[in-house]
């Protein structure tokens, strides 16, 4: 069920992520004793990073006027080589002002740290003028062994590693910076941001192009299936099927067709969860070939593996005389799998299609809801809760246009609860969806109607955790923290088996409290009673990244990129995973740490 999906990225705590942990600190108002307050003013105000500078020292103590002429200190001589450099860097002369900048670095005696680094850093300003980015980045890392706080250096060699395509390395450069300017500007962390994006966005193309198929957990496959109340493939067999797939090897005296016990054995693993040998039951000719084609390329997509399921889908999708049924069910699944592909317009098309080929479908209609929901509620979370990575806030166009897109999804509930009055679980993402709505909108009202629906809703179906859950989140959103817990303690009752309503009690535990020992022992639990779940591993990661265990997160992360179920959510993962091994190697080399929340 998909109320997982919403409360991952819908329980606003304070750690959701390590790359978004970069705003958690924005309050913070720790520097590092490496960079005084002068200079981290002077950053902030006025970022000319372009230009070279005078000096990277905030206060640079004048010379002692004398009466008499005094020769010249080799300092003193340094400091006008530096300066006829500037000259000639705002000349537009850069080749001359690097011979200048050269100069006045050979001069300066070495107990001139900070100022010797200035040079350097202002000989990689007019590099970077010529494109020479190597060169960039040593003049950029020799200003900053002498000055392990100069920003400007550090970011100006965050750019060249972006030029020449280190990016990690150009990540780590622009963290630092983060760090050091306390989280103040904007711009810093747009720009980390977009790294971090890249970063993510590259790795994932790799990993997903070339990832081996992975079977997900036995509580996923279940709750996967028990979203759907018209799947024929989900049909119990008939008592003759089941002795037919005990008599495989005598079918001649029961006139049974051989061909078809694939197909009844692979329902026979399917319902006794040996679902890892789904797959290696199918025949390629039986009377059942539409149904075996379909239970095959769903856990194809189950596994991962979207290369294999899609043919699977298209060739029931094609046939002609199929049944409208099985159909419908292969453009759900289909149009689900353009979703994670961002191609909605594909998935609206598929949707669309199997409300004309199986109308009364309630399926069809809940699963388009679904992701009409879960689209709407994304968004809105990212661009509403504190922890997102540098995002800003939706303009209030965009707002009206998801707003439009929740209208669609209630449509599509109202519609499946009309085809099948029973389903609890649409009632209560229908009940979810109308909270959120008026969450949006600042509709007292209406939210109040939602959390007095949702009583209902578990008075009629009390066995339905996905109803819990979404009250608990509900309440969690009204600061209702107590009665949260209880909705997600009533869940667990109901599915003890759940992984992931422990790891929303750890998240609530978190938010609640703040208590993290409580939140590590939950989801602890979570990946003990399912080690696949990759929720509980990227949430474990988060709070490792909190507590400061960096290379335990690296490896939280790591889990989790396997079990990821597109390439859009392996993106998340690895730039989470790329800004925790970030800001590893910056403890390690520098000795700073992100200020805690």
């Amino acid at each position: 069920p998909t109320w997982k999906i919403a409360l991952a990225v819908g329980v606003p705590v304070v750690i959701a992520g390590v790359g978004i942990y970069y705003l958690n600190t924005s309050n913070s108002t720790k520097k590092s004793e490496t960079v005084s307050t002068k200079k981290q003013e002077e950053t902030l105000v006025k970022d000319k990073r372009i230009e070279p500078e005078g000096s990277s020292s905030p206060k640079q103590q004048p010379v002692a006027a004398s009466p008499e002429v005094q020769p010249k200190t080799k300092f003193q001589e340094a400091q006008e080589l530096k300066n006829e450099g500037n000259r000639l860097f705002k000349q537009g002369k850069y080749a001359e002002a690097i011979e200048k900048y050269s100069e006045a670095i050979n001069v300066c005696p070495d107990n001139h740290k900070t100022e010797k680094s200035t040079y350097h850093q202002n000989k990689a300003a007019a590099m970077e003028k010529l494109e020479l980015w190597e060169d960039v980045v040593v003049e950029c890392s020799a200003a900053v062994k002498l000055n392990q706080g100069y920003v400007k250096a550090l970011h100006r060699r965050s750019k060249a590693y972006e030029k020449l395509d280190k990016k990690e390395n150009c990540l780590e450069d622009i963290t630092t910076v983060c760090i050091l300017e306390g989280f103040h500007n904007n711009s810093t962390m747009v720009y980390a941001d977009s790294i971090l994006k890249q970063i993510g966005k590259e790795k994932a193309e790799q990993k997903y192009k070339t990832r081996k198929p992975i079977m997900p957990s036995p509580l996923f496959i279940k709750q996967y299936f028990a979203s759907f109340n018209d799947d024929l493939i989900s049909n119990p067999l008939t008592e003759e099927q089941i002795k037919q797939s005990d008599t495989r090897f005598v079918y001649f005296i029961l006139d049974i067709n051989p061909l078809d016990l694939g197909y009844i054995r692979a329902k026979i693993a399917l319902k006794e969860d040996r679902y890892s040998e789904v797959i290696e039951e199918y025949t390629p000719v039986t009377s059942y070939l539409n149904e075996a084609l379909l239970l095959r390329g769903t856990f194809y997509l189950l596994s991962g593996n979207s290369d294999a399921a899609k043919p699977d889908l298209n060739r029931i999708i094609d046939t002609e005389d199929a049944n409208p049924k099985l159909q419908a069910n292969a453009l759900i699944k289909r149009g689900s799998m353009s979703m994670q592909f961002q191609k909605p317009e594909n998935a609206e098309a598929d949707f669309v299609l199997a409300a004309k080929v199986d109308p009364e479908n309630s399926d069809v209609f809940h699963h388009r809801g679904q992701k009409s929901r879960i689209h709407f509620i994304t968004t809105l979370n990212k661009a509403n809760t504190t922890y997102k990575i540098l995002s800003l806030i939706l303009p209030l166009l965009s707002l009206n246009i998801l707003l439009d897109k929740v209208d669609l999804a209630l449509a599509d509930f109202d519609k499946c609860i009309e085809l099948n009055q029973d389903f609890a679980m649409a009632h209560a993402q229908r009940c979810y969806t109308v909270y959120r709505q008026a969450n949006a909108r600042k509709d007292v009202i209406q939210m109040q109607s939602a959390m007095d629906k949702f009583n209902e809703i578990i008075a009629k179906y009390p066995n339905c955790s996905e109803t819990y859950g979404l009250f608990a989140q509900a309440q969690t959103d009204c600061g209702n923290f107590q009665k949260a817990d209880s909705l997600f303690q009533d869940a667990i009752k109901i599915e003890p088996d759940n992984a992931t309503l422990y790891v929303h009690r750890g998240l609530l535990a978190l938010q609640w409290k703040q208590d993290i020992n409580t939140s590590v022992e939950l989801i602890s639990k979570a990946l003990e009673i399912d080690s696949k779940c990759d929720f509980a591993h990227e949430t474990m990661g988060t709070i490792e990244v909190q507590r400061g265990n960096l290379e335990k997160a690296c490896k939280h992360f790591e889990v989790s990129i396997d079990y990821a179920k597109s390439e859009l959510e392996m993106a998340h993962l690895f730039a989470l995973q790329a800004a925790a091994h970030a800001q590893c190697n910056i403890a390690k080399k520098y000795g700073l740490r992100p200020p805690m929340p």
